[in-house]
């Protein structure tokens, strides 16, 4: 499997820190607290990266399985974990999430900054995918770059700032350019209710937002 983030991977977590100071990270976490997450909750982590959201997870007290098709991405996933929270047990499965099937079988469904990768034919195909991997009630969960909304001059910064960091990906690791998709659109679309949404500024406007969805039984 080719690994896209050997060389952008390993300061992949710098880079986000730099772009958008700790906004991406709280972005991340926003959705894993005791009200979405008890002990066994089942949650599983698509594309994980560096994962520092899957260990606030697995602190939490969930059963966590990481996916990610990076060798890279999982080799600092699992260093972060060494060093963080070396106690904790982790599922860690090398793949492409399409190939992962478990359907139904989690409470908890994550896709962190991870379908702006795809162009959007894909990433609508990824989303149905890992709606399916959520058990019926359960809770899918995505965070990114938010959608430009605002005055005039907000939604230009919004949009030349997403375009920076999808060049920059599109540059180094041969990810889809796009613009920025309208995620909880989608979401409804493929039958999910969308039941909280926050967002995270960066010089005082929203640039990012987590979004909650929960599977209709």
């Amino acid at each position: 499997m080719r690994d896209k983030y050997k060389y952008i991977g390993p300061v992949y977590d710098f880079l986000s820190n730099l772009y958008s100071g700790k906004s991406i990270h709280r972005c991340k976490t926003a959705m894993l607290d005791v009200e979405t997450i008890q002990p066994g909750t089942r949650v599983l982590f698509a594309g994980v990266g560096h994962g520092r959201d899957a260990i606030r997870a697995a602190e939490l007290g969930a059963e966590v399985t990481v996916v990610d098709l990076s060798a890279t991405m999982l080799r600092k996933f699992a260093e972060a974990q060494q060093k963080e929270a070396p106690g904790l047990n982790i599922k860690t499965i090398h793949s492409d999430i399409m190939k992962i099937d478990e359907t139904g079988q989690y409470d908890m469904v994550v896709a962190n900054f991870f379908l702006n990768v795809f162009d959007e034919d894909m990433m609508v195909t990824v989303l149905e995918h890992l709606i399916s991997l959520a058990r019926d009630d359960g809770r899918v969960v995505v965070g990114d770059f938010s959608y430009p909304t605002g005055n005039p001059l907000a939604r230009l910064f919004k949009k030349l700032y997403w375009y920076g960091a999808v060049f920059t990906f599109w540059l180094l690791a041969n990810n889809a350019f796009h613009k920025i998709y309208n995620y909880p659109e989608h979401m409804q679309r493929l039958g999910l209710k969308i039941t909280d949404k926050k967002h995270f500024k960066l010089l005082n406007m929203n640039c990012y937002w987590s979004i909650l969805g929960q599977k209709q039984a």
